[in-house]
């Protein structure tokens, strides 16, 4: 497994997090305490995974946000092209922070950005083939050392994706009837099983 990046100066010999949640239940707070665990764990594993992807994608000259943005215009775009609209809509990211992102994309020769054929107000990003390569590599380095190494059973995975799906629908984040298979579907993907 790759945890060089999880691996930190310090050592605790104690949980932080549940060192917090029993302050909270000291404080009175104890309705809430479970609930400032669960946030905290979630934003700490956040953290955690995002330093090990990046740790991954330095050796590409990436972040996990441009990679993103590469892997969208590679795999889920017909013809390696999406507005910088879809890309936001996509990656859930303000409409700045995919500028920024294509901004270097296109600076290293990653993306090229062109007119959109029908829409002068649109603008759209493609991937070059330079582009295509690099996402590739990164591609096959993250599944090994990230994905593929977290440290949970399949079941124990699948058990985390619906508990935080969950979360995410009564967030708003997508219509719970936005299923990834419906996606497939309307994308014109063939669904595999």
């Amino acid at each position: 497994m790759y945890h060089a990046a999880v691996a930190t100066s310090r050592s605790l010999s104690f949980d932080p997090v549940a060192a917090a949640r029993e302050v909270w239940t000291s404080k009175g707070w104890g309705s809430a305490a479970i609930g400032m665990q669960t946030v905290t764990s979630v934003m700490r594993a956040h953290q955690l995974f995002l330093a090990q992807a990046n740790d991954v994608l330095r050796s590409f000259k990436l972040t996990f946000a441009r990679y993103e943005v590469l892997a969208w215009l590679a795999w889920n775009a017909d013809c390696g092209q999406l507005s910088l609209t879809q890309i936001g809509e996509r990656l859930q990211v303000t409409p700045a922070t995919v500028t920024s992102a294509i901004d270097r994309l296109e600076a290293d020769d990653l993306v090229r950005r062109l007119q959109h054929p029908s829409d002068a107000r649109s603008t759209l990003a493609e991937i070059t083939p330079k582009g295509l390569k690099t996402v590739a590599a990164a591609t096959d380095v993250l599944n090994e050392k990230v994905y593929e190494a977290i440290p949970l059973s399949e079941d124990q995975m699948e058990q985390l994706i619906q508990l935080l799906l969950t979360i995410r629908v009564d967030a708003g984040d997508f219509s719970a009837q936005g299923r990834a298979e419906e996606w497939h579907e309307s994308n014109g993907h063939a669904k595999h099983d």
